[in-house]
């Protein structure tokens, strides 16, 4: 086998097809209502992140499984018009992962996941060489074994580990001891650490598992995030928005390209606010990935929300 290409950005994780369905507002249950649209398009955190990555002329590797349906064929053209070097497995008889999600008049979504278990990532299906060839390794976790060998051939390697956690699977905490940039939802602390004040919560994670950064992202309110001396806050951009769909997924990958480019943390923070909310100015977790360009101007001249902390 010859060696595997030497890309700055690595992502072993999740893949969707997104359906979006536009409504009016949230139904009760028992409830009809009628919706105002409904779009399909590719989606998964890091899935969407690597493709994010990649657009902004990064050289990127994706490693996931499909199933044989329709939908895989889609997420294969994706990747190949992006550019996207893939280590994809194919599950014979099985349908890709999929997302219903619903999406109100404020933008702000509700996500219903499913996947068939046949298309879980094993860590035997891994290629060592495929992750430390390398400069950031990007995971979500779901599969945390596969995850977890990802993480520990990465950092064995010197490769930093950047994680998008929504959810404490078990094992986790394997996982994060061998994670160096930790970006998580704003629950996500609490349910390691117990503790749901993140000025707490925040630190409590980084003394515990060592590693360079620990954030959590709070929408509207921005990002908070704490290097082991200073917590660092970035304020959330207004923009019109139409879906919050991807705005996480978006914001890892702005990180990562950021963090690539050797930027000062607070400009990292700053970068990655600016381009998760122009995502959510269309439709889809990749509805407006705006070149790099945009972004910055966003960051220069662009309305933020009123601070947090």
């Amino acid at each position: 086998m010859t060696e595997p290409s030497r890309v700055h950005l690595v992502g072993v994780g999740l893949n969707a097809t997104d359906t979006l369905i536009f409504l009016p507002e949230f139904p009760s249950c028992g409830s009809k209502v009628n919706l105002r649209s409904v779009n399909v398009s590719p989606g998964g955190q890091v899935a969407t992140a690597v493709i994010a990555c990649q657009r902004w002329g990064l050289r990127t590797r994706y490693i996931g499984k499909l199933g044989d349906d329709p939908a895989a064929q889609v997420h294969r053209q994706e990747f190949e018009r992006a550019g996207t070097e893939t280590c994809l497995g194919t599950v014979d008889n099985c349908s890709s992962a999929q997302s219903i999600i619903l999406v109100d008049e404020r933008g702000e979504r509700t996500v219903l996941w499913g996947r068939d278990p046949r298309l879980a990532l094993r860590a035997d299906e891994l290629d060592r060489e495929s992750i430390v060839h390398a400069g950031a390794l990007l995971v979500d976790g779901c599969d945390t074994e596969a995850a977890i060998t990802a993480a520990k051939w990465a950092r064995a390697a010197g490769v930093p580990t950047i994680a998008d956690l929504d959810n404490a699977y078990p094992g986790i905490e394997e996982l994060l001891e061998n994670i160096d940039y930790l970006i998580v939802s704003r629950d996500f602390p609490a349910q390691i650490v117990h503790q749901p004040d993140l000025r707490k919560s925040l630190p409590l994670l980084f003394s515990r598992f060592q590693g360079s950064l620990s954030a959590a992202t709070l929408g509207t309110e921005g990002v908070l995030a704490w290097d082991g001396s200073h917590f660092h806050y970035a304020r959330a951009y207004q923009v019109p928005v139409v879906d919050t769909t991807g705005a996480g997924d978006i914001f890892h990958a702005a990180f990562i390209y950021s963090l690539v480019q050797g930027w000062p943390l607070p400009r990292q923070l700053d970068f990655a606010c600016a381009a998760a909310a122009l995502n959510c100015t269309r439709a889809g977790a990749r509805g407006r990935i705006a070149p790099v360009a945009e972004i910055e101007e966003l960051m220069a001249a662009g309305e933020r929300h009123a601070p947090r902390f």
